[in-house]
């Protein structure tokens, strides 16, 4: 994030035949096996600045680090966008916000040739990293950076909970702290007994990118990614929009939450997520 200080001045546009498309697709030499990957990230907008070919623009850095910015939040992505508007008016002319899946972004990441590979810095809201730094604090732990995603627990081991969807089981992962709580309470009510050890956990979504990578537990197939509110409404009021993940993917399930058996109680086997390489 904080390679984005100073972006307005230093950004610019890489040709496509460098850098490939958000919009582009892959051909099969690029492809990538991690079919569960794609498919656990694809139901996330996220957005970035890019030109009408979906080509982002970059941050040049030292040792010719490239880098470019994704933003959880769209207002986030717009605030940046007025910015450049200001500060290099030529750039700003040929982009503009868009929309895109976060598997879009893994997979343009994973395309790149490591000796030139593109850096993705991304950029959590403000407010839900001050969620984390407080859930975090006040367990005596700290913050360590990345994109916070707040996870539902209760139970003596912490065991995760579980929403029922298409009579499949899946462990969601909240973008924003309201929303966790609102499932948590609901869980609360329905399961008094567990209500004094009901909490939420804080992991980054880059921690949860490399676990994916790194792990073939099948445990991990069950994560639920969901958006912030904000974002929610963005993806119903683009519903027809054919760049825009399907918001049904995500939509809270009807069902009661309640605990993760402690067979499957944690995905890696309760092991924490690595630290993303920053």
């Amino acid at each position: 994030m904080k390679s984005l200080i100073r972006w307005t001045a230093t950004v610019g546009l890489v040709g496509s035949t460098f850098l490939g498309s958000l919009f582009g697709t892959y051909s099969k030499a690029l492809a990538l096996p991690e079919d569960q990957i794609v498919k656990t990230l694809q139901a996330v907008p996220v957005f970035t600045i890019a030109d009408d070919q979906g080509v982002p623009i970059i941050a040049v850095g030292e040792k010719d680090q490239k880098v470019t910015g994704v933003f959880i939040s769209q207002q986030d992505a717009q605030n940046f966008f007025d910015r450049l508007k200001k500060e290099n008016p030529q750039l700003a002319s040929k982009v503009k916000v868009r929309p895109v899946s976060l598997a879009q972004v893994y997979k343009l990441q994973a395309s790149q040739a490591e000796a030139s590979k593109l850096t993705v810095d991304f950029v959590p809201k403000a407010s839900e990293v001050e969620s984390a730094k407080k859930i975090l604090t006040d367990r005596g732990q700290q913050y360590q950076g990345g994109v916070p995603l707040f996870i539902p627990k209760a139970g003596k081991e912490g065991n995760f909970i579980v929403v029922n969807r298409d009579n499949q089981e899946f462990i969601p992962f909240f973008f924003e702290q309201a929303t966790a709580l609102q499932m948590l309470e609901q869980y609360k009510k329905a399961n008094p007994a567990d209500a004094a050890t009901a909490k939420l956990d804080v992991v980054p979504l880059e921690s949860v990118i490399a676990t994916l990578k790194q792990s073939d537990d099948q445990a991990l197939t069950k994560i639920l990614l969901y958006p912030t509110q904000e974002t929610l409404n963005f993806m119903r009021a683009n519903a027809p929009a054919q760049n825009t993940p399907n918001s049904t993917q995500n939509r809270p399930a009807s069902t009661q939450p309640r605990p993760n058996t402690p067979a499957n109680n944690t995905p890696a086997n309760n092991r924490p997520a690595p630290s993303p390489n920053r």
